[in-house]
């Protein structure tokens, strides 16, 4: 037998809250993507110019 204490106070969600949080994700995946690019697009540079492996090599 289950103890009804025990379950999650579970609720169905509104669709503002799903537009709300479909929003959010949104904008923290292109927040993601940016970064992304901007790494990539540093390391090319970097690469191509070989700045910081010069004293390395």
């Amino acid at each position: 037998m289950e103890d009804p204490t025990l379950k999650p106070d579970v609720r169905a969600t509104t669709p503002e809250e799903l537009a709300a949080r479909k929003k959010r994700n949104l904008w923290l995946g292109l927040a993601l993507a940016g970064f992304v690019l901007l790494v990539m697009i540093t390391t090319i540079v970097r690469l191509t110019t070989g700045t910081g492996i010069s004293g390395r090599m």
